[in-house]
């Protein structure tokens, strides 16, 4: 697991758990939950790069809408609702993808 080396297994399975239903899924609980809001700059900024499957430097809807499938490969894909609300919370600068401070600020928030 690509997490592994940043978040604790026990961690991320409760996140995910927390998260199963359609439309449950909610950022803040999820990072508080795995523990991802507790970690350092540089963790966060693993994380990123991790979620940014296409390395493009950005986290774009796509992206997100296969957000939980980087925790877990059998992880559900987000709602459309799910990934839009997700991709409004961290788009600070309205460009429709969430770079890589937009993505720590989201986490620590």
């Amino acid at each position: 697991m690509a997490f592994a080396s940043v978040l604790k297994e026990a961690d991320i399975k409760a996140a995910l758990a927390g998260c199963a239903a359609a439309d449950s899924f909610d950022h803040k609980t999820f990072f508080k939950v795995c523990g991802m809001s507790s970690k350092s700059a540089d963790d966060v900024k693993k994380a990123f790069y991790i979620i940014d499957q296409d390395n493009s430097g950005f986290i774009e809807e796509e992206e997100l809408k296969l957000f939980l499938q980087n925790f877990s490969a059998g992880a559900r894909a987000l709602t459309d609702k799910e990934t839009a609300a997700f991709l409004i919370a961290g788009d600070s600068d309205g460009d429709g993808m969430i770079g890589v401070d937009e993505f720590a600020a989201m986490v620590k928030a």
